[in-house]
């Protein structure tokens, strides 16, 4: 087994748009936090949490660091949040 454990933090959203937007505030807000990888964030509606939806992207950098832009982005990746307006 992992020497990772997840925390699952139910929150309320009234859409999946809505649901990606606080889990990226959330992450950058708790970035901070050694134990936190944020680009491992994702979301789940209550009843189908199988189905989970990528907060960030997912791709790495060619310095073997993951990107924390948000899911499909458009442009170059980046290490740095960004903040959607």
């Amino acid at each position: 087994m992992s020497e990772r454990w997840v925390i699952h933090l139910p929150v309320v959203a009234g859409d999946l748009l809505s649901a990606q937007r606080l889990a990226r505030v959330v992450a950058h807000w708790a970035h901070v936090l050694p134990q936190l990888d944020p680009v491992g964030t994702t979301v789940s509606a209550e009843d189908d949490q199988n189905v989970r939806h990528w907060v960030f992207c997912d791709r790495t950098l060619p310095e073997g660091q993951r990107c924390l832009l948000r899911a499909d982005h458009d442009g170059a990746c980046s290490r740095r949040m960004t903040r959607r307006r």
